[in-house]
Formats: structure tokens, sequence, C-alpha cells
């Protein structure tokens, strides 16, 4: 390139020695002076210092993602849940009394109605016979008034009289009788009584207990769930009861729904009965209680790690053309690694599932091999 300075000094050349310059140099020297006058130029339009470079596109981040597909999804809630008979009650006496029988074994199967204990009934025998024969005289005395009364013998005062002593001793004998029976207690049930805690000759009251008496081939599960869960159960539920040590769970159904909620606890009191084959297992126990929510065929699941927590919803970025959208979501169900989204995902769509804390919408990105889906199952826990 011929530079300005050497431009002007050729110029200086012509006009000193203008003999010196040939005709054919003169064309040659013109353009080299145009050229020089247009770059002096440009460089001045320009201002110092370099040229900007072009803005370049950053390169696509690398993330790791998942097309979302349907799968079943089984929606179950685990409960810890306390064991209780079916039917179960303290033996008390009724009434106070010396303990002078005792008619059972413990820790046998007793039929409803057997004899279990009897108390001294001497003097309320004694006075049922007195009472009963009074009751005789009444019952003569009456009966002759009244054909007395035919024959105008009596007044009608004096029969009325002696019938309503007639009643009074019938009624006599009835409060005896039941006294009575209130030396004896009866089974009130088919079930297994416990251990005694009394001994024949014992003076007993009504605060003195004799033994449990309890009916196992059926069991009460209680137990609780969230408040939340409760508009969901109806007594057709289907549960799984699981006691404390080896053995395998026992199938049951929800029997009722406490229709209140605890306001100190916030949860729903539910009661379910199991079968108890040959009554293995006893009340009071720990029991974990598993049942079925819902059932989804067709669920979408998303792995935990792909939702972004906010303030007020949950996201996911979504992979389309090569960049990514943040996209709003709904949730319900949760399993151990994964969760269903109801609403705001379709199946087939790529999501992000890691790396996407970097990522701002609109940014292009390069997918990696896609992560397997999560699991079919969503437990969720009730204590």
């Amino acid at each position: 390139m011929i530079s300005f300075s050497a431009v002007c000094a050729d110029r200086r050349t012509l006009r000193a020695h203008p003999g010196r310059v040939k005709p054919r140099n003169l064309l040659g020297l013109v353009t080299s002076a145009v050229l020089a006058t247009t770059v002096a130029f440009w460089l001045v339009r320009r201002g110092p210092g370099p040229l900007p470079a072009a803005p370049r596109e950053a390169p696509p981040a690398t993330v790791r993602t998942l097309v979302v597909r349907t799968e079943p999804l089984e929606e179950t809630l685990v409960a810890t849940g306390t064991v209780r008979a079916e039917e179960s009650v303290e033996l008390r006496p009724e009434i106070s009394g010396l303990l002078t029988q005792i008619h059972f074994q413990e820790g046998t199967l007793i039929q409803a109605g057997k004899i279990l204990v009897s108390l001294n009934d001497a003097e309320l025998r004694a006075n049922l016979q007195r009472a009963v024969y009074r009751r005789e005289l009444a019952e003569l005395k009456t009966h002759r008034l009244d054909h007395l009364r035919d024959q105008g013998g009596v007044t009608q005062q004096e029969y009325d009289i002696a019938a309503s002593e007639l009643n009074v001793l019938n009624a006599e004998v009835a409060v005896i009788e039941a006294q009575l029976a209130h030396t004896k207690i009866l089974a009130p049930f088919d079930g297994i009584i416990g251990l005694r805690s009394v001994s024949v000759g014992a003076y007993v009251t009504p605060a003195t207990r004799i033994a449990t008496f309890q009916r196992l081939d059926r069991l009460k599960v209680d137990f609780s769930i969230p408040e939340k869960y409760a508009d969901r159960l109806d007594p057709t539920h289907a549960v799984s009861v699981q006691l404390a040590g080896p053995g395998p769970a026992l199938a049951g159904t929800i029997a009722a729904i406490e229709p209140l909620i605890d306001p100190s606890t916030r949860t729903a009191q539910i009661r379910a009965i199991c079968a108890n084959p040959g009554g293995r297992l006893l009340p009071g126990g720990l029991a974990t209680v598993r049942l079925t929510l819902a059932r989804t065929p067709d669920a979408l699941l998303v792995p935990a790690m792909a939702l972004v927590p906010g303030a007020q919803e949950q996201t996911v970025f979504v992979v389309r053309d090569g960049k990514v959208q943040r996209r709003s979501v709904q949730t319900r169900a949760r399993t151990d690694t994964s969760v269903q989204v109801v609403s705001g995902l379709k199946a087939g769509e790529m999501i992000v599932v890691s790396g996407q804390g970097q990522l701002r919408p609109g940014q292009s990105v390069k997918p990696e091999a896609a992560l397997p889906a999560g699991g079919s199952s969503a437990t969720a826990a009730a204590n």
C-alpha cells in the first residue's frame, strides 16, 4: 500500500524536477493520491481506537433431559395405628359381696351367657322366699274379696286396697330377683377371658376388677390421617395391616370414619376391621396401616429434581426447538423419586432434569441422555 507521506514526497519531486516525471507515471501518482486521500478521510471519520467486534452468541448449555411419559400410579397412604379387640370389657360386680365361686379357667374361650363368678346370695334368697310367701297370701286375699265384692259383702275400696298390696309384693319379688341376678357375672359375648385379679373368699365391690374379657376373632385398628385426605376415604376402602414382628399382613376394610377433625392435630380418626384367624394377634399392639387412595393408569410422573420451587408456584424447564421455556405446573402425589404432575405438562414433552438452576427462558441448550422415570407407587406418611 502506498502511504500518504510517500505520495506527498512524489508531488514535491514533481514540482522540483518536472522534467524527471514521465507521462506514464502520472496516472499512477494521481491514483495513489486519490487512494491516500480516501483512507485519510475514513480514518478521520472513524476516530481513534480499534473497530468493535461483532457480538457472538453464547454456546448452548449442556443439560440432562427427560421425555415425559405416562405410567400407572398407585397412591398409598401409610399410617401408624393401635390394635384393639372388637369387643372388650373389664368384668366387675354390680353389687358388693363375698366371692364364693370362680367358674372359669384363665385364658380360655368362653361362650356368651356362661356364669363366670358367683357372690354370696344366701340373704337375698331368704328375702325372696319371704316375699313370695307374702305375695301368695295377698293373692288369696284378693281372690276372696273379689267374690265378696260381687255379692256386696265388701266395698270396692277394700278390694282396691288388697289388689294394690298384691302389686307391691309382685314388685318386691321382682326387685329381689334382680338383686340375685347381680350375684352372678355372665359372659357378655363369645370371647377369651384374661387373668383373674381375685380369689374365692374375697370381698368385692363394683370397683373391683375380676378379669378382662375380649373377643379376638376380629380386631379393630384405630389410626389417624391428615385432614386433606379425609374426603378421599369411604367404608369401601380396603386396608392392609402389618403388626410388629414376623407374619403376613392382614387384610381389612374401613369400618367407620369419625365425623370430626381433631382441632389439636388436624387429623381425622379412622377405624378399620380385620380378621384375626386363631386369635394369634393381641390388642394393644402397634400396627402399620396401608390404604390405597387412588389408582391412576396414566399418571404423568417427572423426577422430583426437575421441579424448581418458587414462592407461589412450582415450575419446570421445557425444551422446545433447542431452547428452554419456563412452565408452571401443579402436582399431587409423590413417590420416592418422582412427582405426579396434574396440569402444565403433556406426555411427550422434553423437560430439563439437571442444571436448570443456571438457565433462563429462551436460552439455547444441548440435551444429554435422558434419565429413567421414577417409581409407580406413591406413598404418603400419615403420621
